[in-house]
């Protein structure tokens, strides 16, 4: 696994507003769907993507088929699908998000020659983490054993 400092962690979750979720599944169980539940709790604004569930409503937001069906900017594109998926998943952000902050690839998920292609082009890239992990861990909702003390809000 990478290793990302925690100041370069904690920056891009403090800069993103707007996270694309590509691979998100309405099933309530399924870690994706949980991820993007508490990162709307947090105040980030989640647009979940799956085209099978494209039209779909999830933490209050509709669901869209791909990344070219979102409108205006998205600051991050968190990436829940397997690590074969990813090229085609970042070519289209890069084409889709002129000004995208970061891709960020879930827990299992690497994929070195696309990150290679995103981070020339300026983008952060992050493998193998989840951010809301990352978010409970640096912003103070977890404590030692992994047990949640409770923390209502963490962005800054």
């Amino acid at each position: 696994m990478p290793d990302y400092s925690d100041p370069h962690l904690r920056e891009i979750l403090t800069r993103t507003q707007r996270i694309a979720m590509v691979g998100v599944s309405l099933n309530p169980v399924r870690p994706s769907n949980f991820v993007a539940r508490y990162l709307g709790l947090k105040g980030f604004h989640v647009i979940p993507v799956n085209p099978i569930a494209a039209g779909a409503s999830l933490c209050g937001r509709t669901v869209v088929g791909s990344l070219a069906d979102i409108e205006g900017p998205v600051d991050m594109v968190d990436i829940f699908r397997r690590s074969e998926a990813v090229p085609e998943i970042v070519d289209e952000a890069l084409e889709q998000f002129a000004d995208l902050g970061t891709i960020w690839m879930q827990i299992g998920v690497e994929h070195a020659k696309a990150a290679a292609k995103a981070e020339a082009r300026g983008v952060t890239v992050i493998q193998d983490r989840c951010p809301k992990i990352e978010n409970q861990r640096l912003f103070g909702e977890l404590r030692m054993g992994g047990f949640a003390t409770g923390v209502i809000s963490s962005k800054l």
